[in-house]
């Protein structure tokens, strides 16, 4: 898979099979997975400062919630640009790739 900035920042260009794709949401989840991230560190705070269990099992389930958000919209992006692509393209590889993705992130 490569990756690189398109020319505005606004994505990312990502190749699948030769076809080059412009992901919009890059940036968004990006910014989203900072979040999740400081959030979880935040989390990780309140278990060394020995917080409450059930404040710290609220809270991380508020980071699994934000991780699977942030999935979502991953795989939207995929469908939306990348599947559509390989359907035109009769590309099963990418499609079961996709199939084996969603199997691993549903579980």
């Amino acid at each position: 898979m490569a990756h690189s900035h398109d020319g505005d920042g606004a994505g990312h260009v990502h190749s699948h099979g030769g076809h080059p794709h412009v992901h919009e949401n890059t940036k968004a989840v990006l910014n989203r997975l900072s979040r999740a991230i400081g959030h979880l560190e935040s989390v990780k705070k309140m278990v060394e400062d020995g917080r409450d269990c059930s404040e710290v099992l609220v809270q991380i389930a508020a980071v699994r919630s934000a991780i699977n958000n942030v999935g979502k919209v991953i795989l939207q992006d995929h469908i939306q640009h990348c599947i559509v692509d390989a359907v035109e393209d009769n590309d099963q590889e990418a499609i079961e790739n996709l199939c084996q993705a969603i199997d691993k992130f549903v579980k």
